[in-house]
């Protein structure tokens, strides 16, 4: 994904815990210490710099968003429209990609009757590799999942 924007960045708001309307985080539903989204305009927890560099951690609701959901994507490429309705959007995934970045838990909003796909499989063991979540390689247009990745890489 494109690197995101961060000159628009919305203000953090700092609503005390406890107040029946003060903003919450949309996908946590934490208040405190937000800011809002600059492709949908939603509340979120201002947490991203709780992440630690190449730990692969998923415990910044800010950076889920931004990073592995396709609203981001969207507006990071400067697409037109609802991103739902996309077709570059709907272009630049492998179709089982496309589906986890529209439904996953980082969306605000989640597509609508996403396309069907077959699971991808290791061309060594058959088993089912997640491409949006699990360990693979790729070598010559085939998958490996981890565990065959190193018996055919050591």
């Amino acid at each position: 994904m494109v690197k995101k924007k961060t000159a628009g960045r919305h203000k953090s708001s700092s609503g005390a815990a406890g107040q029946k309307d003060a903003p919450r985080c949309g996908l946590c539903g934490k208040q405190g210490k937000l800011t809002k989204t600059e492709c949908c305009n939603q509340w979120i927890c201002d947490d991203e710099d709780q992440y630690v560099l190449f730990s692969y951690a998923r415990n910044s609701c800010y950076r889920n968003h931004s990073n592995y959901t396709l609203c981001a994507y969207h507006y990071n490429e400067g697409h037109e429209g609802d991103w739902r309705e996309c077709r570059k959007c709907r272009d630049a995934f492998e179709t089982e990609k496309y589906v986890w970045h529209g439904t996953n838990e980082y969306n605000f909003v989640k597509l609508q009757n996403p396309p069907k796909f077959e699971p991808t499989r290791c061309s060594k063991c058959n088993a089912v590799i997640r491409l949006s979540e699990d360990a693979y390689s790729m070598q010559s247009g085939k998958y490996y999942c981890a565990q065959c990745m190193g018996l055919k890489f050591d």
